[in-house]
């Protein structure tokens, strides 16, 4: 069964840098599209960006683009979300997803619409 591990979250200044990782166990990551999502208290998760099992094309919701950059490595069964110029709005959990990107149009967080979530990474940013 395909399990998730997210890292790589922290407190970081407004303005700094993180980059968060997500492995997989029970079957290779490479298998499967991979979707970041992030969760701020109170508000439903959001997508955030996805990459194709290839990295053929990747995806990013509007207020990522320009700052964050999804990749992948497949020989270490690693999916990465570089993020630079953090923001306070950035703040939040968060998720790897296993099983689908779209290749343009919104990351939905569907219900059964992955084959696996991660159990997240918290990420806050302070002015």
């Amino acid at each position: 069964q395909l399990q998730l591990v997210e890292s790589g979250g922290g407190l970081v200044q407004s303005g700094g840098s993180l980059r968060l990782s997500c492995t997989s166990s029970g079957d290779h990551l490479g298998n499967y599209a991979v979707a970041w999502f992030r969760q701020a208290p109170g508000t439903t998760r959001e997508g955030v960006s996805c990459v194709s099992r290839s990295a053929m094309y990747t995806n990013y919701a509007n207020d990522a683009w320009g700052r964050f950059t999804i990749s992948r490595d497949n020989a270490k069964n690693t999916v990465y979300l570089q993020m630079n110029n953090l923001k306070s709005d950035d703040t939040g959990v968060y998720f790897c997803a296993a099983g689908g990107c779209p290749k343009t149009g919104p990351i939905m967080a569907i219900p059964n619409g992955f084959d696996a979530w991660g159990r997240g990474t918290q990420v806050t940013v302070f002015s």
